[in-house]
């Protein structure tokens, strides 16, 4: 992951990886917004982070384990809203589009505080 450190972020914003989502993987940082916390889990695919995945997923809705495909390549981060998530709310909502070599997700994903950190609880999959 050194190489990353200087790039810019995979999940879009102009910083690099080390002072943006970079820091929430290692645990410097809390992501302080659903939004924060949804982008730096699509950089965690991206650099292939499953262990960040896991920690910042819902206990109740957590799987045992996540295994991630290495030949899957991310290609970009579109976020097409959100409903609170801010330091203000409980709960949130980020609908985004995640593009991969061969196509894309397009998700509605709900966010919710456990013991004052974000966490993602689960999503659907809005009709185009």
């Amino acid at each position: 992951m050194c190489a990353m450190t200087t790039r810019p972020c995979p999940c879009g914003r102009p910083e690099s990886y080390a002072a943006c989502c970079g820091r929430f993987h290692a645990g410097t940082a809390a992501a302080p917004t659903a939004e924060a916390l949804m982008r730096s889990r699509y950089s965690a695919f991206v650099v292939g982070d499953a262990g960040y995945l896991l920690r910042t997923w819902h206990p109740g809705t957590r799987p045992e384990r996540l295994d991630l495909d290495p030949r899957t390549r991310w290609t970009g981060l579109e976020i097409l809203g959100a409903t609170d998530g801010s330091a203000f709310h409980s709960t949130g909502t980020v609908t985004f589009r995640a593009s991969y070599r061969g196509g894309s997700l397009h998700e509605r994903s709900r966010f919710e505080r456990v013991d004052g950190a974000w966490v993602y609880v689960d999503g659907d999959f809005p009709d185009e």
